[in-house]
């Protein structure tokens, strides 16, 4: 547990979602434990990745995600799905897809995928229940088109939906 409940409940979602060791020769990642994957972190090796703990991986989710990016100066029911998701689909993607779904919602903003002062300005004065309504539908749909482009992470479109969703 750390010292902001708002990441610790955040980093849960993530946790649960991610589940343990995974090493599935379909995932682009790699050995992959409680999401950490040697792709991502190759300087922790292939016996570092599988003695990973939980608490490791959430000091990395902590540091390389929630704070690097800003996501705990977001509202914090914000920031926990940006989390859960962005761990999944990447920095980039996960901000335009808060953009678009800020659009959705009447927002005028850039999709550039970067999470600067007029996105924040924007989810700052956002419903969060429609915000994240919309920003789930997004995130839907990224995933359906990643599905459809790559018949492969077909087999993983139920989970996938299932986190969008969750």
């Amino acid at each position: 547990m750390s010292d902001d409940p708002a990441f610790d409940r955040a980093v849960a979602a993530v946790l649960a979602h991610e589940g343990g060791l995974v090493d599935d020769p379909a995932d682009p990642g790699g050995i992959t434990n409680h999401g950490i994957s040697l792709r991502s972190y190759p300087e922790l090796g292939a016996a570092g990745i599988r003695a990973l703990t939980p608490e490791q991986a959430a000091e990395i989710y902590r540091r390389d995600w929630w704070q690097r990016n800003g996501w705990a100066e977001l509202p914090a029911a914000v920031g926990a799905k940006i989390l859960d998701i962005g761990v999944n689909i990447g920095v980039e993607s996960v901000h335009r897809a808060l953009q678009r779904a800020l659009r959705a919602t009447g927002a005028a903003v850039a999709e550039d995928g970067s999470l600067g002062p007029q996105t924040r300005a924007a989810v700052a004065r956002a419903d969060v229940s429609a915000l994240l309504a919309a920003f789930r539908s997004e995130v839907a749909g990224h995933y359906r088109l990643i599905a459809a482009l790559h018949p492969a992470a077909e087999r993983f479109l139920e989970g996938w939906l299932a986190r969008a969703y969750g």
